[in-house]
């Protein structure tokens, strides 16, 4: 029993309602009158070919015209704004909802409880022992005086902590951007010559920083943040921690002089020499002492979760006793360099350092576009991946906003740029945090040191601060995640080791483009080139799959159908997917000439992956169906995408296709075709 046959049984009312329309006969009409060019049989078989089919009763036409992006882009921005739930039509609602979304504190302030406040206690205390000696270091790694590594521990978080959506990230300064700042800026001006002016970029980087953070996240721009990929910035992340631990080893080795800049060579070369001229051997084995001293609470912390607080407690321990034993043996007489003065207070107000004016302006806003995407790929990545484990959702623009506010606020008040510490937020996480409030006890903390206790950091050793620093470098080199990298994704692993090798033999940013341009280079690869897969079905099912993935399946004769891989037939890739297409065709007729096996009378088109199409892809599927029409072979589409059928429509391209050659499925395809390959048998 055939098609037609079966819809009339099961539909006895399905033919007689259904006749084929005037555009449908006027069709039929034009294609028998199509002339062939290979043989004078071609008339007769196009004339078999285009038997009017019944339109099914669920058909891919039948749905409404698609929004305007316009329209998409409106609706998406309405609903992250506006927290979820009972919508209402009151200005007053709609107010309250839009401040909901900005500022989440007032969403779970309202079920704040005191066991919370309790656990956030104890938590942030715990975080600001960590912090506040990992941010002077951080600051010196930045080339910047060491009470502002405390300033940008104290104003950044409480903006968090007000509009922040993260119950677990601990926000303050970090080593990577650290890094990033002091090599990208100190290019512009000499932290050493015009330090006054060192400052002066430095603010004006974390405002542009501030800036581009906020507008990625109100224009919906979070996915600019995805073009480094995981692969690049494993490699990024593990070159910058060998960069970062060399630099360590200026105030490792009590070195006076020592290079700008970053790559391996230039390092090692300043140490060689630094080696040969004036150091201290005192200060190199104070630092080994107390590094040796962290990683030994760190190992001890993680053998019993129940010592988690010795490790976080452990670098605040190393600055107290090194700091007194540095004042009881007056040992920065000897050659022993230390902190020196360290200005207590609040934040000073930075407003009138920043620069918009002059031949510095450009550089500053490049750093702060590099600057925030290096920072906002490390926050979300580090919130998501402890939102998983509490089993809610982050959002990241929502992230976005939040960190570009809290760096343009901090830009005002001599802090530098900030974001999420994966070593800190894993602390705070331990230590059982609850809300954001953690970020504002560890604020509270770092304002009662700069208050009253900077005076004591005096004698602090620079060697103690570089151990610090070098104890938080090992969660950065993810050795067995490159392994697992090379092992899935041979692409991918050059993305890794391209970053890697960049940062480390040349600079921060041209390890960066590196990782950059081989992300971009695959990408446009594999959009140039998408995958045209031969489908076959499985016996006794209406399955169909690839058959080169699945040599099992079988092809149905007289048939071929194929699958368009892409998600955007556009002009890079048009033409490839015709051409390729055709390919298959002209070599499948070769193959059935050689086995005396019948020829191609359909070629079905699965477009279900196709969601979008240009003028390009029209052109080339127009172009497809002429050259397949010539050759006697009747194109089918199965599924496109809304975007495309609407297009499709538009160019008047269903029309001339046929509608009775669109589909729903690609067993709906095979089955017509088979339908009609029986009728002109008979016929």
């Amino acid at each position: 029993m055939n098609y037609l046959e079966s819809l009339s049984k099961d539909h006895p009312n399905f033919t007689k309602d259904i006749q084929p329309s005037g555009f449908s006969q006027t069709l039929q009409e034009a294609m028998t009158s199509i002339p062939n060019e290979h043989s004078s049989n071609s008339i007769e078989q196009s004339s078999e070919l285009s038997v009017i089919r019944p339109e099914p009763v669920f058909s891919v036409l039948n749905t409404p015209d698609p929004p305007s992006p316009w329209i998409e882009l409106a609706s998406s921005m309405k609903e992250k704004v506006l927290t979820r739930g009972k919508q209402s039509s009151s200005l007053l609602h709609f107010t309250l909802s839009g401040l909901q979304g900005l500022f989440p504190v007032l969403s779970w302030g309202r079920n704040y409880d005191l066991k919370s406040f309790r656990s956030d206690i104890m938590a942030g205390l715990t975080l600001a022992s960590l912090g506040i000696p990992q941010s002077i270091g951080y600051a010196n790694l930045a080339k910047l005086e060491p009470q502002y590594g405390l300033y940008t521990n104290l104003v950044p978080p409480l903006i968090y902590a007000v509009m922040g959506s993260s119950k677990e990230i601990a926000i303050g300064p970090v080593a990577v951007i650290s890094l990033l700042v002091s090599s990208m800026c100190q290019k512009i001006v000499d932290p050493s010559v015009d330090p006054t002016g060192y400052k002066k970029i430095v603010f004006t980087v974390t405002f542009f920083t501030g800036i581009f953070q906020a507008s990625f996240g109100f224009l919906r721009l979070g996915f600019l943040v995805d073009f480094l990929s995981h692969a690049a910035i494993v490699g990024f992340m593990g070159g910058a921690a060998i960069v970062i631990g060399l630099q360590q080893l200026k105030g490792l080795l009590g070195l006076t002089h020592f290079t700008n800049k970053t790559d391996l060579v230039s390092v090692i070369k300043a140490v060689w020499l630094g080696l040969h001229q004036s150091w201290h051997p005192d200060n190199f084995f104070l630092g080994c002492s107390f590094l040796i001293f962290i990683l030994v609470t760190r190992f001890l912390g993680r053998r019993n979760l129940k010592l988690f607080w010795l490790p976080a407690i452990a670098p605040l321990l190393s600055v107290i006793l090194s700091t007194v034993l540095v004042f009881l043996t007056r040992a920065d007489k000897h050659g022993l360099k230390i902190i020196k003065e360290v200005k207590s207070g609040l934040n000073p107000s930075s407003v009138k350092l920043l620069q918009f004016t002059g031949p510095y302006v450009g550089e500053s806003a490049k750093i702060g576009v590099i600057c925030a995407v290096i920072a906002l790929t490390e926050a979300v990545a580090v919130g998501r991946s402890f939102a998983s484990v509490r089993g809610y959702q982050l959002d990241g623009n929502k992230e976005m906003v939040s960190m570009g506010f809290m760096n343009i606020i901090g830009s005002l008040s001599s802090c530098y740029v900030a974001t999420g510490s994966f070593s800190r937020t894993a602390v705070n996480f331990i230590a059982g945090c609850k809300s954001p409030m953690s970020n504002i006890i560890m604020a509270i903390t770092v304002f009662l040191t700069l208050e009253f206790l900077t005076r004591l950091l005096y004698y602090t050793p620079l060697a103690v601060l570089a151990s610090i620093i070098l104890s938080a470098l090992p969660g950065l080199i993810d050795v067995r995640e490159a392994c697992s990298i090379w092992k899935v994704d041979k692409m991918d692993f050059l993305a890794c080791i391209g970053a890697f090798l960049g940062v480390l033999f040349g600079s921060v940013e041209i390890g960066l483009m590196v990782a950059l341009t081989i992300s971009f280079a695959r990408i446009i690869l594999s959009s140039i080139r998408p995958r045209i897969e031969t489908l076959g079905r499985i016996q006794g099912t209406d399955i169909f799959c690839s058959k080169r993935q699945h040599p099992v399946v079988s092809l149905e004769p007289g048939l071929m159908i194929v699958h368009i891989g892409t998600s955007f037939l556009c002009f890079m890739n048009a033409n490839f997917t015709k051409e390729r297409i055709l390919t298959y065709v002209m070599e499948d007729e070769e193959l059935q000439e050689e086995n005396n096996e019948g020829k191609i009378l359909y070629m079905v088109i699965d477009m279900s992956n196709v969601m979008n199409i240009d003028s390009s892809g029209i052109a080339a599927v127009e172009e497809m169906h002429r050259k397949l029409e010539s050759f006697g072979i009747q194109m089918a589409i199965v599924n496109p995408g809304w975007q495309v059928i609407h297009k499709m429509k538009l160019a008047r391209l269903v029309e001339r296709i046929g509608v009775p050659w669109i589909f729903l499925s690609v067993g709906e395809a095979v089955e017509a075709c088979l339908s009609y390959k029986e009728d002109n048998i008979c016929a």
